[in-house]
């Protein structure tokens, strides 16, 4: 279908890759791997015929089409959703307008004998049955499947486009681009604006669709799923392995192992002919010997090995004081925005420790969520922030809080602290930041650099509660799996608002689902989750989740309805006795509060004179310290006892 031979691309000196050769053929499922700044992105664009390759060539046969969705791309604004998609039938529709105007005049001519008439006959007969085998004009109900499939719902199908953010906007291209259905569709992180339902879509639409499919993708679960075929991209040369990526990684490996035995050989044979120059050069009857040895050792042909990815590394968030036992206690929140309910009824406790994930489908609610935990935005119900928690947040907008003056070396030196100080340079090569990449400025990175940067520095701070949002849309694979082990070894909280199913694997114990203007727990990992989900589709799920609405909404209206009457037969006595009962409550709770602040006070004082060297080894300070963050722990708890005895003698 398409043929890629002797192709070699150059910027400056340093060559991307060369003599690369390979064939796309039909129904191939290829995702093209390699670390960042390998040239993935490169080699889809000549592909396509966006860019010129220093040498080489690339030939599609025949008329094969190709459809390319790029990382970043200018998009309209002067149409609605569904006028913007309806664009992928362009072609379609001006057969249509040619098939109708062929149509008007063998209605309107009347030399029915004539060989020009039983000409356009064949002809619009011809064209009449290509348009059908196209599908004719009913692609309607193919542009409505694929929008619902990538997460719009209908109300968006008549809203424009510039009232979408630039992930929803780039799905809308990635429906024009299914939509047209090439023959060769290459995707350049197609993931990235998708959330897990539309990923699972995604990988559904193109298992059935009939077109090859070239992949660049950092999920390593999408493109397990999708993909039968894999080229390396590695040491400036193009590697084909007719395998999946999960076989890949196990070949790859192999392959350097059996490059590095071959290598060793290698080198122990070039000392051993060295070895027998330098010790027979200057005699006579060895002359003969030594001159074959050296032309033995110039005829040699260095062996090269596969360069790692990424350099073996192993992050530990600082330590950070201990949290109370429960940093996150939600009670009946609720978050609208106008007339839009974005959720209610939101209770849960979060235990010190646990690390969740927050899924469901775009504009349900998680990042809403996670900034009214930030206090960045007010919202209805209570929402209690437990003791002595210390928030990490990660969010896409923390990129551009960043001093763009600084380098990224001091940006990250900067917040370093202790023995990590001696490893930034291995960590910022870590998350692709390694040689002269340390010395950029800020100012100049793309956003993707940014992010991952903001990244870097909250691994570094001292934190017990961390929430991140999408933290690994501009991470590679060996970055990710950086993040991955540092984020298990951490020993505070966690919440994480995700999509990538591969990274959440063995990470999360609990999964929180955002849909249908609830919050549903699920407990057990991601693919616990997934598998029960398999069982019922998206709408079983919200029917479900509109029936438990309604009877909820039900139950507690009749509560209110049996209650009414009691509540008008209580006496004044007893009205009397409960008030007296809250106001106990809330003195309790108050002189909870101000003992704990008592203590935090203390700690802080000690924290202070532990700075001094002087007192570091005074066990005395170090007893008391310990004693009261015991005590200090038994306080919070009775604090939380005492706060749902007060809670419930309200209500």
């Amino acid at each position: 279908m398409i043929s890629v031979e002797h192709l070699t691309v150059e910027f400056g000196t340093k060559p991307l890759f060369s003599d690369a050769t390979f064939t796309i053929g039909d129904h191939d499922r290829i995702a093209l791997v390699g670390k960042n700044g390998a040239g993935k992105s490169t080699l889809l664009k000549i592909i396509c015929g966006m860019q010129a390759a220093t040498s080489g060539t690339v030939t599609p046969s025949g008329d094969t089409t190709i459809g390319y969705l790029p990382q970043v791309m200018k998009l309209q604004d002067q149409t609605t959703v569904r006028e913007e998609t309806r664009k992928a039938f362009e072609a379609r529709t001006k057969m249509a307008q040619q098939l109708e105007k062929m149509n008007r005049q063998l209605s309107e001519r009347t030399d029915y004998e004539s060989s020009d008439y039983m000409q356009l006959v064949e002809r619009y007969t011809e064209a009449h049955d290509r348009f059908l085998m196209m599908g004719g004009d009913n692609y309607e109900a193919e542009i409505e499947r694929t929008l619902i499939g990538l997460g719009f719902k209908r109300t968006d199908f008549d809203r424009p486009t510039a009232e979408f953010s630039g992930g929803w906007r780039m799905r809308i291209e990635l429906a024009k681009i299914l939509l047209e259905r090439p023959d060769v569709l290459l995707l350049d992180e197609p993931t990235n604006h998708l959330d897990i339902e539309s990923i699972q879509w995604l990988e559904q639409f193109l298992a059935s669709s009939g077109s090859s499919v070239v992949l660049v993708s950092h999920d390593r679960a999408f493109i397990n799923n999708v993909t039968n075929r894999t080229l390396d991209i590695s040491c400036g040369r193009i590697n084909d392995y007719r395998v999946k990526y999960d076989e890949y990684v196990v070949l790859r490996r192999e392959r350097r192992e059996q490059q590095m035995r071959a290598y060793e050989n290698q080198q122990k044979e070039i000392a051993d002919g060295r070895a027998f120059i330098e010790r027979f050069r200057y005699q006579a009857t060895k002359a003969v010997q030594v001159q074959q040895k050296i032309r033995q050792l110039e005829k040699i042909v260095p062996i090269e090995i596969d360069g790692e990815d990424n350099p073996a590394m192993h992050l530990k968030f600082p330590p950070c004081l201990r949290s109370g036992d429960y940093p996150i206690i939600c009670d009946e929140v609720g978050k609208s925005f106008g007339e839009h309910r974005v959720y209610s009824n939101v209770t849960f406790t979060l235990r010190r420790g646990d690390k969740v994930a927050f899924v469901g489908r775009n504009g349900e609610g998680k990042t809403t969520l996670v900034r009214s935990i930030m206090g960045q935005i007010p919202f209805d119900g209570t929402l209690k922030i437990g003791h002595n928690v210390q928030i990490g947040y990660f969010a896409q907008n923390q990129a551009q809080m960043l001093d763009e003056s600084l380098t990224v070396f001091e940006t990250i030196d900067r917040v370093a602290r202790g023995e990590i100080r001696l490893k930034i340079k291995d960590i910022l090569g870590a998350f692709m930041f390694g040689g002269e990449e340390s010395d950029k400025r800020v100012g100049v990175l793309s956003g993707g650099e940014r992010s991952r940067l903001a990244m870097i520095k909250l691994l570094l701070e001292p934190v017990n509660l961390l929430i991140l949002d999408e933290p690994t849309n501009h991470l590679d694979m060996a970055s990710k799996d950086v993040l991955k082990e540092a984020i298990r070894a951490f020993d505070g909280t966690a919440i994480i608002v995700s999509h990538d199913r591969e990274f959440l694997d063995g990470l999360v114990s609990k999964v929180y689902e955002f849909g249908g203007g609830r919050v549903r727990e699920h407990l057990g990992g991601i693919y616990d989750f997934l598998r029960r989900k398999k069982m019922e589709s998206l709408d079983e799920l919200n029917t479900s989740a509109n029936v438990q609405s309604l009877s909820s909404a039900s139950a507690t209206a009749s509560a209110d309805t049996a209650s009414a009457p009691s509540l008008g037969k209580q006496n004044y006595a007893e009205r009397k006795e409960q008030q007296k009962k809250i106001r106990r409550a809330e003195k309790d709770v108050k002189e909870c509060e101000e003992r704990i602040s008592k203590m935090e006070k203390r700690l802080k004082e000690l924290d202070s004179l532990f700075m001094n060297p002087e007192n570091a080894a005074n066990m005395e300070l170090v007893t008391e310290y310990t004693s009261i963050t015991r005590k200090l722990d038994e306080e919070n708890n009775l604090w939380m006892s005492l706060s749902e005895k007060l809670e419930d003698l309200k209500l």
